[in-house]
């Protein structure tokens, strides 16, 4: 076994190290690991096994047509090598097991968003300086949680993002690939636009409608990139430990040692996929990496699993789908009690000229409750996100609680002083922040000063003060409950169609009597109201 042998004492150090992994519910999992990989006589890891452990294997040459940066392939096959001598450092040629729990409790123990970040940076760095791509990044000691300065550039931004969304999805490609995996990254333009505006020092000649990424060369302070992280994705920085832990894992789990622990790399695609809907992969993954909560896997599985036919049971509505305004709308998600993420795409200009695509932006909001047709605001928690053509997050500010709002007069009387049809998020009752009209034809975004529900920011670039009117192009809500949710709206729904098919039948038998009936009383009375009727005595 990895723990020292019952008849030897244990050091403090030992007992301290093998309780930390205790509490992450790893032990077992890294006493497999360390057996299968140690030489039984030195009992020691080999540096150059550990190595493999954590490095990707490229089977074949990347094909010219994958859009790859030219040394995107350097970083990744230097990414094991830079762990091993960052987090499992030793002065012999292997890696004993304490050494191996120390080593993983730096990499995947509890510690602060900060700092978790710090060691993304760092390793980056790392793999960079060993692939000859020195950075321009300074690091203030060895710690994991010293002080970062220098700056990044804009191309460094472009490979870092890609490189945490591998270490993300490592366990999942794992699962799926068969022999070799072709990755596809997701489309990062807007991830890398938010942390450009937001770092770069000059970028007021920027125009975010219109600008090629590749091309850009900007300067981003590196404690302003790190603050970025730490303000917009969060959980970015968790990658790195999800890594580390699903290789471990994979090789405890593995009957072959290192061959099935290794992701051997057929070909690497930086061109999204095309996706007919407005939830791409890319816009999946940036919100996702906002959340702290289960919901964030559900946001990712709507991208990642889906039908054979290419439809997704986590698609609740879509207006270019089941049609547009707020009758479709309701009957589609009517019923549904968990978390939804609406997503709306708008243009602000002329959607027929040649500058169709000019202005068209995508904006999302993320409800914890399913919707309810009341005339007041309601609703426990949310998100407001703008995702294309940059990404920016607005959580709740916790001043208001006013976080939807979603109207449609039913059957009701003549009301006076009626309340506006349509949905809204944020703001007040005729002055939301976000206002989809009734037809889905228009939406309607505030500056964020009348609202105190959301933090403050622009939703969609050059906003200003005065509310943007725009032409709504298309309308998505997907269903982030999980499959309970979704299995309860089925049953609603299916309770629903039965009511109203029982409506919609006659009894023939009330009606086999039309002599005697009221209803031919009446008619003849509305024909001719003077005739004289008999009256039975």
């Amino acid at each position: 076994m990895g723990a020292a042998s019952s008849t030897k004492q244990i050091s403090a150090e030992q007992q301290e190290l093998e309780s930390l992994a205790t509490s992450t519910g790893s032990l077992p999992t890294l006493q497999k690991a360390f057996d299968k990989l140690a030489d039984p006589q030195t009992k020691s890891i080999p540096l150059k096994s550990l190595q493999e452990c954590f490095c990707f294997n490229f089977k074949i040459p990347i094909s010219e047509a994958s859009h790859m940066p030219e040394n995107f392939p350097k970083l990744l096959s230097n990414l094991g090598t830079s762990i091993v001598d960052l987090f499992f450092m030793t002065d012999k040629e292997g890696v004993d097991w304490i050494q191996f729990l120390r080593g993983y409790i730096k990499c995947c123990g509890r510690m602060p968003t900060s700092t978790l970040i710090n060691i993304l940076c760092k390793l980056y760095a790392a793999a960079s300086s060993k692939a000859g791509l020195p950075l321009k990044v300074e690091f203030e000691s060895d710690d994991i949680d010293c002080k970062i300065s220098g700056y990044f550039t804009s191309r460094d931004v472009f490979m870092f993002l890609p490189i945490c969304w591998i270490m993300s999805q490592s366990s999942r490609m794992l699962k799926l690939s068969q022999g070799q995996a072709k990755l596809e990254m997701p489309d990062t333009n807007h991830l890398l636009l938010s942390a450009v505006t937001s770092c770069a020092e000059d970028v007021k000649g920027l125009n975010v409608w219109d600008c090629s990424i590749s091309d850009m060369e900007v300067q981003l302070s590196a404690q302003k990139f790190h603050m970025w992280v730490l303000s917009t994705v969060p959980t970015l920085g968790h990658c790195f430990n999800q890594y580390v832990h699903a290789r471990i894992r994979r090789l405890a789990i593995s009957e072959d040692n290192l061959k099935h622990s290794n992701l051997p790399i057929s070909d690497i695609c930086f061109t999204e996929s095309p996706n007919k809907h407005l939830l791409t992969c890319g816009r999946a993954w940036a919100i996702s990496l906002t959340l702290r909560s289960t919901v964030s896997e559900e946001v990712l599985n709507t991208c990642i699993t889906g039908n054979t036919d290419g439809t997704n049971h986590n698609l609740l509505y879509s207006s270019s789908i089941h049609g547009r305004g707020l009758n479709r709308f309701w009957s589609n998600i009517e019923g549904y009690h968990g978390a939804l993420l609406i997503l709306v795409s708008a243009s602000s200009g002329n959607i027929d000229g040649s500058d169709s695509s000019a202005n068209r932006w995508v904006i999302g909001v993320l409800t914890e409750q399913g919707f309810e047709n009341k005339d007041q605001f309601y609703g426990s928690s949310g998100h407001l996100y703008a995702l294309s053509p940059i990404f920016h997050v607005f959580s709740p500010h916790g001043k208001e609680k006013n976080f939807v709002y979603s109207h449609l007069h039913r059957g009701r009387v003549y009301d006076p002083h009626p309340k506006p049809e349509g949905i809204g998020f944020g703001g007040t009752i005729g002055n939301e922040r976000v206002f989809i009209d009734e037809g889905f034809a228009r939406v309607t975004v505030r500056h964020h000063a009348v609202d105190k529900t959301y933090q403050p920011g622009s939703l969609v670039p050059n906003q200003g003060y005065l509310p943007l009117e725009a032409s709504v192009l298309d309308v998505e809500v997907w269903g982030l409950g999980g499959q309970m949710a979704k299995k309860e709206q089925n049953a609603f729904q299916n309770r629903e169609q039965l009511f109203t098919e029982q409506r919609r039948k006659v009894d023939l038998k009330t009606l086999g009597n039309w002599e005697d009936s009221p209803e031919k009383m009446m008619m003849g009375m509305v024909s001719d109201p003077n005739k004289p009727q008999r009256e039975e005595r």
